[in-house]
């Protein structure tokens, strides 16, 4: 038998991102009530948030990426943004838009929550889900995933890397330029954050930008109604037929952004082949040569962070979901959103609407 639950919810959304702002916004609009006000067995839904505060990973960005500078960000449900200085650093000005959306729809959000499993209840696929958390244990009839990647970074093994003896860490460590200033810098990975912390970096520090394959650089300016739907569509089809999906730069490529363009100016964009193996005081190139190096930084992207999820059994032989649309093919009671083709912040509204609506019918209806 099951052990007493702290808290019970039609719907429990976990994580307090932008996707699960836009599921949270979309339960509540269409009918579900505050799983802390609603009486009996009214349907209820709740947010559980890991975050300390409102904002979700754009609390931990780097300070220098600033609304200027950063991606495309696109307005929650019913809130537009409003107008801040293009030089505010965007963890200060997307926190600070997420928590007047919050209070502005009053959405029934508990933090700091971390979710430790999702299990069946009586380990029985045919009856609700048991969560464990940090604040208790909760009760639901259907999950709205909306975790993100964040806490997932991407860290590959090379031979001679724990010999090392300089600092290695990951584009999520990563604060400011001036922690480099003098030093010899490795910077890994291909895509948009390696361009950013390259040209970045390379204002106070030597540096060296190894990817795996050579870096395309769009020709055309990327528009989200033409080439953002052509990704979205690959993407889509991708985890429909159940297979692993790529990093963003691997559909879209780079394109030649203010920051490209002035490392390319300032001669630094200039990438080489992988190294071969890691030595205690820098790395082994192709061609055999050593290069000294102090640090490396690994800007080699993130995948999802589903691990609490594992115990339902989701991920088919190749390690993928198999989505239809924000559904889970292996059980529908299960939505992820800013998952596959949803993890932009255009996707992630899309998928929190249909996710709400999906529910609606489910238990609403």
């Amino acid at each position: 038998m099951e052990t007493e639950f702290t808290h019970r919810a039609t719907v429990v959304v976990i994580g307090g991102g932008q996707a699960g702002l836009s599921a949270g916004y979309h339960l509540a609009h269409r009918g579900f009530a505050n799983a802390f006000e609603a009486p009996g067995d009214t349907p209820s839904y709740v947010v559980l948030d890991a975050e300390e505060a409102p904002g979700g990973a754009w609390r931990h960005r780097w300070e220098s990426l600033t609304m200027a500078t950063v991606n495309n960000i696109f307005d929650l449900p019913s809130y537009p943004r409003p107008t801040v200085e293009l030089a505010t650093p965007s963890k200060v000005a997307i926190p600070e838009y997420f928590a007047q959306f919050e209070a502005h729809h009053q959405l029934a959000i508990q933090r700091p929550v971390t979710v430790h499993s999702v299990e069946y209840l009586n380990h029985n696929p045919e009856e609700g889900f048991r969560i464990a958390t940090t604040n208790g244990t909760w009760q639901a009839k259907a999950i709205v995933n909306a975790t993100g990647t964040w806490n997932n970074p991407t860290l590959p093994y090379y031979p001679g890397q724990e010999t090392f003896l300089g600092k290695q860490m990951h584009t999520k460590d990563y604060v400011s330029l001036e922690a480099f200033a003098g030093q010899r810098v490795g910077i890994i990975g291909g895509g948009i954050s390696a361009v950013q912390q390259l040209e970045e970096i390379s204002r106070v520090a030597t540096v060296h930008w190894f990817t795996r394959r050579e870096p395309v650089f769009r020709k055309e300016q990327f528009e989200l109604e033409t080439t953002g739907r052509e990704v979205i569509a690959k993407v889509t089809a991708a985890v429909e037929a159940g297979k692993p999906t790529g990093s963003v730069v691997s559909y879209t490529g780079l394109g030649w952004t203010p920051y490209a363009r002035a490392a390319k100016k300032r001669g630094v964009l200039n990438r080489k082949p992988m190294f071969t193996r890691i030595t205690p005081t820098g790395v082994i190139e192709e061609d055999g040569t050593e290069t000294p190096l102090d640090v490396l930084l690994w800007a080699t992207g993130f995948k999802p962070a589903i691990r609490h999820l594992e115990p339902l059994g989701l991920q088919n032989e190749l390690g993928a979901i198999q989505l239809k649309g924000t559904k889970v093919v292996k059980d529908p009671r299960i939505h992820l959103v800013g998952y596959g083709p949803t993890q932009s912040t255009v996707g992630a509204n899309r998928a929190g609407r249909i996710a709400g609506s999906q529910l609606k019918k489910m238990f609403l209806t």
